[in-house]
């Protein structure tokens, strides 16, 4: 575990937390590493919701898909980001979402029960931990508003300006690299892909935005 405690470090559930607290904890945790090939799926729909993930290298796509086989891509987790830690707090009997490698990735899983119940040994930092996952999950339901104003817009082109400006606000920039091909941002947006391609070109001969694959630029 030792290699992966700087990663760690920055992750939102440990914030705060030394090393030396760091390395007990995983322990009395249980936590474990496994690593994903590209596509490969990390949690199915469907299955049970007790594990907690952490993104150590790569990155997961957290995706949806309807009855109809619709595809819908509700976020993007890189290093150090906690995925499925809603579904396992919440005590679900099964994952209403898929959790896919988005490539060759490395996760450390750790059981929620684990979290949220103090072990025997009452480790200094588990309340800690405990507010960590608590104010992870607040600012994830933030996030979720954010997609849901995003895709609530009425037309492709209305949702597509309302992500990039969205992309451009948290990069602090008007150049940026957005974490999709044109096939994953229409699955995201909730979009046909024919008609996201249209939009991005009017708006390149408008001269309202620069891109190249997934590098975009507000201009």
């Amino acid at each position: 575990m030792k290699k992966y405690l700087e990663i760690l470090k920055e992750c939102p559930l440990f914030r705060d937390v030394s090393e030396d607290s760091l390395t007990v904890m995983l322990h009395c945790l249980g936590a474990r590493v496994e690593s994903f090939d590209k596509k490969y799926t990390v949690f199915a729909q469907g299955a049970p919701a007790r594990y907690i993930g952490i993104v150590l290298s790569g990155s997961v796509q957290i995706v949806q898909n309807d009855y109809y086989g619709n595809r819908s891509i509700l976020s993007h987790v890189s290093p150090p980001q906690v995925f499925s830690e809603a579904f396992a707090c919440a005590g679900l009997s099964s994952l209403p979402v898929s959790v896919v490698a988005n490539e060759w990735s490395e996760v450390m899983l750790i059981d929620c029960s684990y979290i949220l119940h103090t072990c025997e040994k009452h480790c200094v930092h588990h309340q800690k931990l405990i507010y960590n996952l608590m104010k992870d999950l607040a600012e994830k339901t933030v996030h979720f508003h954010q997609k849901m104003e995003i895709t609530s817009k009425r037309s492709t082109r209305e949702k597509l300006m309302a992500y990039l400006n969205a992309m451009a606000r948290d990069r602090g920039s008007d150049r940026f690299e957005i974490p999709f091909d044109r096939q994953e941002l229409a699955d995201y947006l909730e979009v046909d892909r024919s008609g996201l391609s249209v939009e991005i070109g009017k708006l390149k001969r408008e001269g309202v935005i620069r891109c190249e694959k997934n590098r975009f630029e507000l201009l």
